[in-house]
């Protein structure tokens, strides 16, 4: 992302950067805050990402790594009004929400049972250079009625800040469950 520092700073201001399709936008974090505009169209690549992402800006020969930590959206429009960066440091922890996938074919699935998403992202701490891109959870284990805590996930290199017996991912049971559950218990009677 590139953009300009701004001389002034004030209502006039900004109503004046962002007529000409510009968004005022603040950095702080590292020293003192930076007050900067960025071309309205430069924030599609980074609103539209569901993934976490860190932001590079560039304001003239300096290069700064950082996170979008708050957006401001026009209440009609929805065009982006204002927004704040936190320069990263490379040993300072930072929180950011990282989004769950599985991996693996559960037991529980197989048998009819349903998976269920409890928390589709979760809190996790870390330093920038160990920030996951994903939590990965294998599921391949999991029956019927089984689930997955936050203390279940081994964390490498980062903490999350979930509480630890909240669930993540379960496997319900469902009608084709208890039937195929009631049919092998009939089986094994036999």
């Amino acid at each position: 992302m590139s953009g300009s520092l701004r001389e002034n700073v004030g209502k006039k201001d900004a109503k004046a950067l962002r007529r000409s399709d510009l968004v005022p936008c603040v950095m702080y974090g590292k020293g003192e805050q930076k007050v900067f505009a960025v071309p309205q169209t430069a924030f599609q690549r980074i609103l539209f990402n569901p993934e976490p992402c860190y932001v590079e800006i560039s304001l003239g020969s300096e290069k700064f790594l950082t996170m979008m930590k708050d957006i401001q959206f026009h209440p009609v429009t929805d065009i982006v009004y204002h927004a704040d960066f936190y320069e990263l440091s490379d040993n300072k922890p930072i929180v950011m929400s990282i989004p769950v996938h599985t991996t693996g074919t559960s037991v529980g699935v197989m048998k009819g049972g349903k998976l269920a998403y409890k928390q589709k992202r979760l809190k996790v701490k870390a330093l920038p250079g160990n920030m996951p891109s994903e939590i990965l959870i294998d599921i391949t284990n999991l029956d019927v009625a089984q689930r997955v805590k936050v203390q279940d996930i081994a964390a490498e290199n980062y903490s999350i800040m979930n509480p630890k017996s909240s669930e993540v991912v379960v496997v319900n049971s469902t009608r084709a469950a208890a039937t195929a559950a009631a049919t092998e218990g009939e089986a094994a009677a036999e």
